[in-house]
């Protein structure tokens, strides 16, 4: 038998989406064939140190994948064959161990807007997922609305503030991100994930403290026109060519004016959701298609979740975020999508291990304009 893929599935991460993480990665874990794959869980804890966890003696069945305060702590480096190797540190903790790639489960900023991406080609390692590129515009809603609108997607109406322009001047700021837009207006950090710091705003009076709270969360902010819509996302999967998952809908429940955080993860009957979406079959492909597009347009590579809103006025769909590394916990959407349009759980993981070493081979083939 061929010797088995040496997976890490890299766990965490230093952003307000930590909790989050940990709960895909514990998804993840649990899915993993083991007859393909063996699985070295690492973490990534709240001050950045990097972990190896031996989690034999916990429950599979548990919700969240632990960060074991006794873990041996480890460094990513490149092994004399050039392969990535995990290199314990802490003594006694045994020697260098070669892997073959990398399955980063983790969401917002410092995980999935790049940066985690950067490291890992510095590694020369596979990973899976978007690169340093399309996981950085993705990551941001103001860069990535340009983009999608730039390849003929719709987008609401926004506005962009920055952090340093609302301290500098507050009135004229506040003036410039109610400008043309109608109440309700949603605040939103430009790169936060899972609904984290984002207001619905009903009075002009309210934008201020909205502001406020958002940025706590990052340095750009967007002021985005509320419109009467239904919340529509969609999966989309590389291979041969790209495939869009039928849609779903999420109807947030009458006590969560919008899918928050607390709808997400903290509400167990925040939402419900319609899987399939309940649309016409010219409004499926149409959903399906521009998913497709926003897909392309950032230069994706192996899985994203595109989120759209449904205008109930004009019937116009419109672009509203990308998220590279979606949810994979328990209830998250994407593998539901996914199952949904028949490809189930353990198949996608497969599929995205096999995506990330292709594209690794891949790149390896190029020239690098130096030699060696």
């Amino acid at each position: 038998m061929a010797d088995k893929i040496r997976v890490v599935v890299l766990y965490g991460g230093r952003s307000g989406e930590h909790e989050v993480s940990l709960k895909s990665a514990a998804s993840v874990l649990r899915h993993l064939d083991r007859a393909r794959f063996e699985v070295i869980p690492v973490s990534i804890d709240k001050t950045g140190r990097w972990q190896w966890n031996d989690l034999a003696g916990i429950d599979p069945a548990q919700v969240s994948l632990p960060i074991l305060p006794d873990a041996p702590e480890i460094r990513l480096a490149r092994g004399a064959d050039g392969r990535g190797v995990l290199m314990p540190i802490s003594e006694g903790a045994g020697g260098p161990v070669a892997i073959d790639v990398i399955f980063p489960v983790m969401h917002g900023p410092l995980c999935e807007d790049g940066t985690v991406q950067g490291l890992l080609e510095l590694a020369d390692v596979a990973y899976v997922g978007s690169g340093v590129l399309a996981s950085a515009v993705s990551m941001d809603k103001d860069v990535a609305k340009r983009l999608a609108e730039f390849a003929g997607v719709p987008v609401a109406p926004y506005r962009v503030l920055t952090r340093k322009a609302f301290a500098a001047d507050r009135a004229s700021a506040l003036a410039r991100a109610a400008e043309g837009l109608n109440l309700p207006v949603f605040v939103k950090p430009c790169n936060m994930g899972s609904s984290v710091g984002i207001h619905k705003v009903k009075t002009w009076e309210a934008l201020g403290p909205a502001l406020d709270d958002a940025f706590r969360y990052d340095l750009k902010v967007l002021v985005e026109q509320g419109i009467d819509a239904r919340e529509i996302e969609v999966a989309v999967l590389e291979g041969e060519t790209l495939f869009a998952s039928v849609a779903s809908e999420l109807n947030p429940n009458a006590h969560h004016e919008f899918y928050s955080y607390e709808a997400k993860y903290l509400d167990p009957d925040g939402a419900r959701v319609d899987l399939p979406a309940k649309l016409d079959a010219t409004q499926m492909a149409r959903v399906r298609a521009l998913a497709v597009r926003v897909f392309a347009a950032l230069e994706c590579s192996d899985l994203a979740r595109v989120d759209f809103f449904l205008d109930r006025q004009s019937g116009e769909f419109c672009f509203n975020e990308i998220n590279t590394l979606p949810g994979f916990t328990s209830i998250s959407m994407y593998p539901k999508m996914m199952e949904a349009s028949g490809v189930p759980y353990g198949e996608l993981l497969t599929r995205l291990v096999h995506l990330a070493l292709a594209r690794y081979q891949q790149r390896h083939a190029l020239e690098r304009g130096y030699s060696s």
